[in-house]
């Protein structure tokens, strides 16, 4: 069988651009690798998506998935592992081994979180370390956690922890954040929060499980510890594109393709955070769905 549209990413992205895939008429088939829902799923409270009010990441992802699957769409949790992508009817090659044809490709991969590449992020991977502070808040309830980073995951991650931890430190590397002023305020705000600026992490220590994260003022050079039950890593994003090196282009490992998301291969679309783009939030990956699945409709029924 050869699908219409083949959609690699059940996140925001994929899972609106399998929603306006069916709605078109087309017959689309998903891939996804883990959990549906992507990144948003990490995310304790979305309130900046418009007219959606307050609602948690996980019950958005699973009314998403309701409203794809609602609408006939059919998701495969099957990692997708190799792709040729040039030929006019494109192959993809999952973990399982099985293969899969269709006449265009919309990849909506997302990203996953940076790592801190220092010692003891390793050891204490589960045991301290997280780089899920919805996921596994509740595990340091009434305990000290620190949050690494200074964009609006890290300042949404510090906000959320601070209603579970008996007191959060924020440390990033610069004088001012980077995340929205909304985000920043709300952290500024709260009394259980103590922002560290200027200083790096250096290693993360204890026995058996994190007890203290040790760090440097980037200015002073003074190296201080913090103790801590938990050192939770929101340093930047990776996009997930390494399979398609040497076929599509790409920008620092975002494909490249504009507001219309249409890559430089024909029939090949690109939606969501893996997209080489100024802005990834909710708003936009759901829109970059929609743009591609619009535009691989009309590519398959030229």
């Amino acid at each position: 069988m050869i699908y219409d549209i083949a959609i690699i990413g059940a996140g925001p992205a994929g899972l609106s651009a399998a929603i306006y895939g069916q709605r078109a008429g087309l017959n689309t088939i998903t891939f996804e690798a883990n959990v549906h829902g992507g990144q948003i799923i990490n995310t304790p409270e979305v309130e900046n998506y418009p007219a959606l009010g307050k609602v948690t990441g996980v019950e958005y992802a699973m009314n998403l998935y309701e409203q794809a699957t609602g609408f006939g769409a059919t998701i495969e949790y099957k990692g997708v592992t190799e792709v040729n992508l040039k030929d006019e009817i494109k192959t993809l090659i999952c973990n399982d081994g099985t293969e899969y044809q269709a006449k265009s490709v919309i990849i909506a991969t997302g990203v996953t979180r940076r790592k801190l590449d220092i010692p003891g992020e390793d050891k204490f991977l589960g045991a301290g370390v997280s780089y899920c502070a919805t996921c596994d808040g509740l595990f340091f309830k009434d305990k000290i956690a620190v949050v690494v980073g200074g964009g609006n995951t890290a300042l949404e991650d510090a906000v959320y922890l601070a209603t579970v931890c008996e007191k959060v430190y924020l440390v990033h590397r610069r004088d001012r954040f980077r995340g929205d002023r909304a985000e920043v305020e709300k952290v500024l705000k709260n009394p259980k929060i103590e922002i560290v600026y200027d200083t790096i992490p250096l290693s993360i220590e204890g026995e058996g499980k994190v007890e203290r994260l040790v760090v440097k003022n980037v200015k002073t050079e003074k190296t201080t510890i913090i103790p801590t039950s938990a050192v939770f890593v929101a340093v930047g994003l990776i996009p997930q594109n390494d399979m398609f090196t040497g076929q599509i282009d790409m920008v620092d490992g975002y494909i490249d393709a504009g507001e219309s998301c249409k890559t430089n291969i024909e029939g090949v679309f690109v939606a969501g955070d893996t997209r080489n783009k100024t802005l990834r939030q909710l708003v936009t990956a759901t829109s970059d769905g929609a743009i591609a699945a619009t535009a691989a409709a009309a590519y398959v029924t030229k």
